[in-house]
């Protein structure tokens, strides 16, 4: 049943005599409804606030202008927080990822997102440099997953010498390049679209949080996916077909970059399921718990992460880098 003002909306936008049905949901409070029986296919877009959907507006405004596959909007209230946008449909990279097709979807994703990196970014976007992803790292960690893991607050001498590290680490990334970052490339946020052409075959969604950062975050986000494994082979095959589209930059600088990223990434992720859980009332979260933390195992081994390794390694013993005890994805 749709609330009186989502109907209003849907009448005046022509609308109105179409059938609404959830979407799955994303790890935010927007909530999505699919439209048939309308003019055309369409997805509704329910964000009041504190939701905003003008960066999402703005943002796929610029996606669009560089012949990308994004959701066409069809009306909107950014005030009231509805989106009427152009359904793409079921085909999203999870469902069709297979040994016969997961290479073309890959090497789709990252031409289509070093098409993107190449183009100026939209004015406006917010920064995702060292400072601030030092600070979402310390976040989650310190006031999310430590408490449900020790049973208190950390001490105030971990919390110094982990940021310290993430600092020391994180540093490399201000030299750039600074590029568009989606924050969230990963294969749930990607549909295939194999009648059209070119990088409009993948479609791109869950762009609202993008930012200026290093092109190397975008691409852990990817082939480095805490909700799916992938082969190691064919996260190699990747990072070598980004390079080869991108010979203007520095081979080794990137692949330190690249670890750096993931470092930071799959801690700060790891402790983020803690809090949808704890927060959000979204323990299913939890399942990806085992495989972020192996992901942030693996990178910290890379000689680039060695501070973040090191300062982990006094303060949070490796028998405990997992979800809290009693943490469950299955709990009420």
């Amino acid at each position: 049943m749709l609330s009186p003002r989502l109907a209003a909306f849907l009448a005046k936008s022509g609308f109105g005599a179409a059938r609404a049905a959830p979407l799955a949901q994303d790890a935010s409070f927007r909530r999505y409804l699919r439209l048939t029986g309308g003019p055309r296919p369409a997805v509704l877009m329910d964000a009041p606030p504190p939701e905003d959907v003008r960066p999402f507006l703005h943002i796929g405004t610029h996606l669009a202008g560089l012949g990308l596959s994004v959701p066409e909007i069809i009306a909107a209230d950014p005030e009231a927080g509805i989106v009427l946008e152009e359904d793409l449909g079921d085909a999203l990279f999870p469902t069709l990822l297979a040994p016969g097709t997961q290479e073309t979807l890959f090497d789709a994703a990252i031409d289509t997102l070093v098409a993107i990196q190449r183009a100026a970014p939209p004015p406006g976007l917010p920064d995702w440099g060292p400072r601030e992803m030092r600070a979402t790292a310390l976040g989650t960690l310190f006031d999310w997953w430590w408490p449900a893991a020790f049973g208190g607050p950390a001490p105030e001498a971990a919390r110094q010498e982990v940021g310290a590290a993430l600092a020391e680490m994180l540093a490399p990334l201000a030299a750039g390049p600074h590029v568009f970052v989606h924050r969230d490339w990963f294969a749930g946020n990607l549909l295939w679209l194999p009648d059209r052409a070119g990088i409009r075959r993948v479609g791109v969604i869950d762009f609202q949080t993008a930012a200026i950062g290093h092109p190397a975050y975008d691409l852990v986000s990817l082939l480095q996916d805490a909700r799916r494994d992938i082969d190691p082979s064919l996260a190699a095959r990747g990072v070598a077909r980004y390079l080869a589209a991108r010979p203007e930059l520095d081979a080794a600088a990137f692949r330190a970059a690249y670890a750096i990223c993931a470092a930071q990434r799959h801690l700060r992720v790891a402790c983020q399921w803690v809090r949808l859980a704890l927060r959000d009332h979204r323990p299913a979260y939890l399942a990806f718990g085992p495989r972020t933390w192996h992901l942030l195992e693996e990178a910290l081994a890379e000689p680039a992460a060695a501070p973040l390794a090191a300062a982990l390694d006094r303060w949070v013993p490796r028998d405990r880098r997992a979800n809290p005890p009693g943490l469950t994805a299955s709990q009420d």
